[in-house]
């Protein structure tokens, strides 16, 4: 059975070697790269705009609500650039592909997750730690180290939100004939998440905290450093959300790799 470090020095060699034939087609990376910096500074845009007409959204104010989406975008690039694997998911097991997958002996989820290495994410997480260290400087927020211990500790946990949710959904595949459509509105509705949570009614805001807890991607632990004396109770709640989903997602992985026998369609 391999180690751990023996986990960590064969992800290093495969993704080597995924960058280097990535790199053959240079002009597409450099074009996709821009396209994922323009794309990640839309929703930015928005907010502009929507601030020269309201002074406020639901009591948050513009750099406040660059915080939040500048937290956003660091916490979703682990998904983007180590988890992209997913959406290809769905062809591997119609085609009967996935099962090379079962012929190695290591970690099934490690083996077709480090296949992939979207290197243009790494744009996505550099708008974003931009877009924080810019925002704390207008919010004139203080960081200690116990701050920047915490703020680790949150970014990791909203990653693994996002990430269980996206894989939990991509994995439907295992059972559905086509999991695109899962899978897509599952990233759609990812894109709420930036929002502040009270700006929907009370059913969306119980949907988005208990059923599918996007609140805690963005908004739940950025409210920690922006409005510490305001903080809901539920805020606490982002590491045991982030670790639990995480859980849960892995069973529902492993149930759906073993359910699989193979055969394509």
């Amino acid at each position: 059975m391999l180690s751990f470090g023996d986990y960590i020095r064969l992800y290093f060699l495969i993704e080597a070697q995924y960058i280097k034939s990535q790199m053959q087609y240079r002009v597409d990376f450099i074009v996709s790269s821009f396209g994922m910096f323009f794309s990640s500074l839309a929703t930015l845009s928005v907010f502009v705009v929507l601030f020269n007409s309201i002074p406020t959204l639901a009591g948050w104010s513009l750099m406040e609500m660059v915080f939040i989406y500048a937290f956003y975008m660091i916490a979703i690039s682990p998904m983007q650039i180590l988890f992209d694997a997913v959406w290809w998911l769905r062809y591997k097991v119609q085609s009967g592909e996935f099962i090379k997958y079962y012929f190695r002996p290591m970690n099934i989820m490690f083996y077709f997750m480090s296949e992939r290495f979207d290197i243009k994410g790494l744009t996505q997480l550099a708008v974003g730690i931009i877009l924080l260290v810019y925002a704390s400087i207008q919010l004139a927020l203080v960081w200690s180290p116990g701050k920047l211990a915490a703020l680790l500790v949150a970014l990791v946990s909203a990653a693994l939100v996002l990430i269980s949710i996206a894989v939990m959904a991509g994995a439907s595949a295992f059972w559905l004939v086509n999991s695109y459509p899962v899978l897509a509105l599952a990233w759609k509705v990812r894109e709420f998440a930036p929002y502040p949570m009270s700006i929907f009614d009370g059913i969306f805001r119980f949907a988005f905290t208990f059923i599918l807890p996007i609140g805690f991607i963005a908004f739940y632990p950025a409210q920690f450093f922006l409005r510490p004396a305001e903080i809901s109770p539920v805020v606490y709640l982002t590491p045991v959300v982030g670790v639990a989903l995480f859980a849960l997602m892995y069973k529902v992985w492993d149930l759906g790799v073993n359910s699989y026998t193979g055969t394509g369609s």
